[in-house]
């Protein structure tokens, strides 16, 4: 009875052997090929940091040590200042002004199409 069971369990395995086998990861050039692109395309085209970097190492020409890594530091930091909004526009505009008149003013200003600055 021993010899049997050995037997069965002996075929059992023999016979899943070809089944892991098969068992296979993905191939690696399909999953690759979209990362070598993506890589490829930031170097193509500059992105908003390193056109930071390259405007504040134009202003920093001249300054060493200390001095420029304090510079950098605050240059690369610095945030755009932010457009003001067409209702604070529009408030600074009719200040002074009151009732029907500022409100036909602020009317008109708020329909108006924004002027760039």
């Amino acid at each position: 009875m021993n010899r049997l069971l050995i037997l069965v369990a002996a075929c059992t395995f023999a016979a899943a052997m070809p089944a892991f086998a098969a068992d296979t990861p993905a191939p690696a050039p399909k999953a690759a090929a979209p990362a070598a692109t993506a890589a490829a395309t930031p170097a193509a085209a500059p992105n908003s940091q390193q056109e930071k970097m390259k405007d504040c190492n134009a202003k920093a020409e001249g300054k060493t040590g200390d001095d420029r890594k304090a510079f950098m530091k605050t240059c690369l930091s610095a945030k755009p200042p932010k457009a003001e909004s067409k209702m604070s526009m529009c408030n600074k505009q009719t200040a002074g002004m009151s009732g029907d008149a500022r409100a036909k003013a602020q009317s008109e200003c708020m329909k108006a199409p924004a002027k760039a600055s």
